[in-house]
């Protein structure tokens, strides 16, 4: 008998730790931004997009702020994946970098950002217009 509610024991506590384990796995979506960027020394960056997660479509809003050697105005498409949510409101909140490009009519454009929430966005896409830039930069992306 002993050795049954043992086996017992150690089976609950094997199906308790599966079940938590996989009610914890993040999941991904696929978002898709346009943003409009211009500035002299300080720039600033607004536009929209989607994200779509398990099926359904978000609005989101996105803006920010670049202060380093920022000139000119460019906008750019951004497609690609965000992970490590597990709600769509996971995608929200602040995404900081330090970076340095030249777009002089068009250029292709890769960058992967991580929120506080520990979302990680991979987007690449393609720029347009006139752009240098040696800057930090924030984007803060909300849903609408």
């Amino acid at each position: 008998m002993k050795i049954s509610s043992a086996l017992r024991a150690a089976l609950l506590a094997l199906t308790a730790l599966v079940t938590l384990s996989s009610a914890s796995h993040a999941e991904s979506g696929t978002v898709s931004l346009t943003i409009y960027k211009a500035g002299w020394i300080i720039g600033g960056s607004g536009g929209g997009g989607w994200l779509n997660f398990r099926g359904r479509n978000y609005p989101l809003s996105a803006g920010g702020l670049d202060y380093g050697l920022v000139f000119g105005g460019s906008k750019t498409v951004l497609h690609g994946v965000v992970s490590n949510i597990f709600r769509p409101s996971d995608v929200a909140g602040v995404y900081g970098a330090a970076g340095a490009g030249l777009a002089v009519g068009g250029g292709a454009r890769a960058i992967v950002l991580t929120n506080q929430k520990g979302a990680v966005l991979e987007l690449s896409g393609r720029q347009v217009g006139l752009m240098a830039n040696v800057d930090l930069s924030g984007l803060a992306i909300t849903l609408k």
